[in-house]
């Protein structure tokens, strides 16, 4: 099995967490009192744990100097699309296009996977005039701003249409992102860290793309992650992996082929990434919802679907409007505390909403206990995750 190095400052700093996280427990449970922390490092999006959390992420002080003993949220979407330009795009400019999902894009480090680029057009678009079967996306670049306004905070730009309008078109991204102070991940090699409430967190991200760190090198994979490993205390696998459609539900072993494509084997590879040294996998690109599993107390979520598709760029129809936000509290050390997952959906012409009806986590519970049955996380009904038991 794949042994990554692990730097000493690093194993001290997961141990203190550990140790921090046993004084917690006794502090909840009335045998001391919470110290006030010291505030966040890095937070433009709000923190707080997940919805119905009773954790103070700053109750914990550093059990030594420089060692990290915190808790801190992590939030994640699946696809964003806010439109479609010249002609696509939504109503206002855009500007109340995320109105109706901001409360629920809390976190002290929110994600989501941008599946378009933003950028005037480049001239190098994909798909040939009046190609049919064929779909490029583009946002104007202005349109970061209203990602940021949204609560994101980091974008991953490892999907298939990071390239859709090519490599100028990838790098106007990355200008509009940055000039909204807004973090990117994808790129080969690309290992973005943000260091949240004195805790280092690194985001990759992975696709079947020349353009992206690769999802089908297992070999690579590993390597990057580890690398990972070494420079933060926390890391976070971003993966657009696995077959499209409204009946790709289900995860199973083995490779996932669409149009010909090889889109990953997603079991292996998020084992894989695991064993490497990351602490949550949060995956997209079936444009459906999937099951969660636990691997090594890890947290793997195998797709969390479409989260909006401004201007009609992807189908709402049924189990394909469905989506989400997850949520996830960690320990410095990389162990779960607890997480949540609230439902979505996209109207008619996309644009995101939390869902009353709570239909994509009736979809997530069933899933995981269908695909995951003695591994699959349990969520109830007011959509809280917990490990199943051992």
């Amino acid at each position: 099995m794949y042994a990554p190095a692990r730097s000493v400052s690093r194993v001290r700093r997961r141990r203190a967490a550990a140790l921090g996280m046993l004084l917690f427990a006794l502090l909840v449970a009335g045998c001391g009192d919470g110290g006030s922390g010291s505030g966040p490092v890095w937070q433009a999006g709000g923190g707080g744990a997940p919805t119905g959390s009773a954790v103070p992420v700053d109750a914990v002080q550093p059990s030594e100097p420089g060692e990290s003993a915190k808790v801190v949220s992590l939030t994640a979407t699946g696809d964003v699309i806010m439109g479609n330009a010249p002609s696509r795009l939504p109503a206002n400019g855009g500007k109340d296009f995320f109105d109706d999902v901001k409360a629920a894009l809390k976190g002290d480090l929110v994600m989501g996977n941008l599946e378009e680029p933003l950028t005037e057009d480049t001239g190098t678009g994909k798909c040939a005039p009046n190609a049919t079967n064929c779909y490029q996306f583009r946002a104007p670049p202005g349109y970061a701003a209203h990602l940021r306004s949204a609560g994101f905070q980091l974008l991953n730009q490892a999907n298939n249409h990071g390239y859709d309008y090519g490599p100028r078109g990838y790098e106007n991204t990355q200008s509009a992102l940055k000039e909204h102070g807004l973090k990117h991940t994808g790129a080969p090699g690309e290992i973005t860290v943000v260091d949240v409430k004195g805790v280092k967190v690194a985001v990759l991200g992975f696709s079947s793309y020349p353009w992206s760190n690769s999802l089908t090198d297992i070999g690579a994979a590993k390597k990057v992650v580890a690398q990972a490993a070494e420079q933060a205390d926390l890391v976070v696998v971003q993966v657009h992996m696995g077959a499209e459609g409204a009946d790709k539900t289900r995860v199973k072993p083995g490779t996932e082929m669409f149009y010909g494509e090889n889109r990953g084997d997603p079991i292996r590879f998020s084992h894989a990434v695991i064993d490497a040294g990351a602490d949550l996998v949060v995956g997209h690109g079936p444009h459906v919802l999937r099951g969660m599993e636990f691997y090594k107390g890890r947290l793997i979520a195998y797709s969390l679907g479409n989260f909006a598709g401004g201007g009609k760029s992807l189908n709402s129809s049924g189990r394909l409007g469905w989506g989400g936000v997850l949520k996830v509290s960690l320990a410095a050390d990389g162990s779960f505390v607890e997480g949540g997952f609230t439902s979505t959906a996209m109207n008619g012409v996309g644009r995101p909403a939390v869902d009353r009806q709570h239909r994509g986590l009736g979809l997530v519970r069933q899933l995981s206990r269908d695909n995951f049955p003695e591994t699959g996380a349990r969520l109830d009904s007011d959509g809280r995750i917990t490990a199943p038991e051992a």
